[in-house]
């Protein structure tokens, strides 16, 4: 099963909706990493040494930041980014995919847009 961070801005109703759905996912909330306010490098390179895949809702720079690491070959574990508006249900089954279906490292370098359709 996936380690997951997630980002101060991911909507708390999905956190606790992938919890319910999902009691045993092994996650981290930035905030709670002592890492509130951080900058986005200073997020991904954590979550990339905790070897945890950053669930974010901030596609107007993380998802740069994510890039620019995979292209100086950095690690970065994966980002799924959440689209702002989309509907939680769909955002939370999508997640609970992921974590469920994927081995680790499987994401590795990957950004994916959730929710998938």
């Amino acid at each position: 099963m996936l380690r997951l961070a997630i980002d101060e801005c991911v909507d708390n109703d999905i956190v606790r909706g992938v919890l319910r759905m999902s009691a045993t996912v092994d996650f981290v909330r930035v905030q709670d990493a002592g890492l509130t306010g951080a900058d986005d490098p200073t997020v991904l390179a954590w979550a990339a040494r905790e070897k945890r895949v950053l669930v974010t809702h901030d596609l107007a720079t993380m998802i740069r930041f994510a890039y620019e690491r995979v292209s100086r070959d950095e690690p970065m574990p994966g980002l799924p980014a959440i689209r702002s508006g989309s509907p939680i249900r769909a955002a939370i089954d999508d997640l609970v995919l992921i974590i469920e279906c994927s081995e680790d490292g499987e994401l590795e370098g990957r950004v994916l847009h959730l929710p998938f359709a």
